[in-house]
């Protein structure tokens, strides 16, 4: 059921990319080549991507270039509970983030990069709407490099509830958690940490100590900070046309694209891409085992 890619196998540092960002992240098109860019950045310091998603009845770990360019609009949003109602379906399934490490923590990936991590949705508990990242990332043995908490979320409860699982933030060369967008505002991390390797360090410590997933949270290279009033306008927007669940992330990103006039767009591409980056250095600072520690 998992087909690992052959230079994905023999690699000791790998990092793990999802393909939700392909299919729903950005506009018709443009995902795939945002997805190849990342490839290319986590290359760069010696390390080997490996993009995951369900096609054909298997989940496949590295994905080649035809193959990402199967992830449309049309593909079905993979968390932790679809990775096997997909693959036994034989249904496109971009992985989230948490759908991801699921995969990461069964083939022993001990990195992965992102945009933005899930969390705890605005409002909560009305509705009772906590991503399943969160969950996930508790569990596995992994370090995630992303610019912090998406957006439309409750950035400050989501902190909160990774505290409570036990997992560490760590703010590379910053002391606040990025406000995805916005380098400022968020709250403190649990730990700055000035470099790819001193980030390494602390991952090999948390998992010697029976620790499992971590944070390396990296703010954008050019931070927006207006973009808060067309989050709630995005959000508004949403309700009153009844977007609900998964469709609501993919709904606001286009909103937020279009109303900033494509800011919003170039500065999600290029947080994902050094995002990306950094996960490389991490990854082939770790010299990643084949197997990782129980969790």
């Amino acid at each position: 059921m998992i087909r690992i890619a052959a230079e994905v196998f023999d690699a000791k540092n790998v990092v793990a990319h999802e393909t939700t960002l392909i299919a729903h992240g950005f506009p018709a098109g443009e995902g795939v080549e945002v997805g190849l860019a990342s490839e290319r950045a986590v290359r760069e310091p010696g390390a080997i991507p490996a993009t995951i998603g369900v096609l054909d009845g298997e989940i496949v770990v590295g994905l080649t270039e035809a193959e990402l360019g199967r992830f449309d609009a049309s593909a079905r949003k993979v968390g932790p509970r679809d990775l096997a109602v997909a693959a036994v379906q034989g249904v496109v399934g971009a992985t989230t983030v948490g759908g991801t490490l699921a995969v990461c923590k069964e083939v022993g990936i001990r990195v992965m990069a992102t945009g933005g991590l899930g969390g705890v949705h605005r409002g909560w508990p009305t509705p009772p709407d906590v991503s399943a990242d969160l969950g996930m990332l508790a569990a596995t043995a992994s370090l995630v490099v992303c610019s912090g908490v998406k957006s439309l979320l409750d950035v400050p409860a989501t902190s909160e509830l990774l505290e409570t699982l036990g997992v560490p933030v760590l703010g590379y060369c910053t002391d606040t958690v990025p406000l995805f967008y916005s380098a400022q505002g968020g709250p403190p991390v649990s730990a700055r940490v000035e470099s790819a390797a001193e980030a390494a360090e602390i991952a090999r410590a948390h998992w010697r100590l029976g620790g499992a997933g971590l944070l390396l949270v990296r703010p954008p290279d050019e931070s927006l900070d207006d973009v808060e009033p067309l989050i709630e306008r995005a959000l508004a927007a949403a309700e009153i046309g009844g977007v609900h669940g998964q469709a609501v992330t993919p709904f606001v990103l286009s909103f937020l694209h279009e109303e900033s006039g494509g800011r919003t767009l170039r500065a999600n591409r290029e947080l994902i891409v050094g995002n990306a980056r950094l996960a490389g250095e991490v990854a082939t600072r770790l010299g990643q085992s084949r197997q990782a520690p129980s969790a």
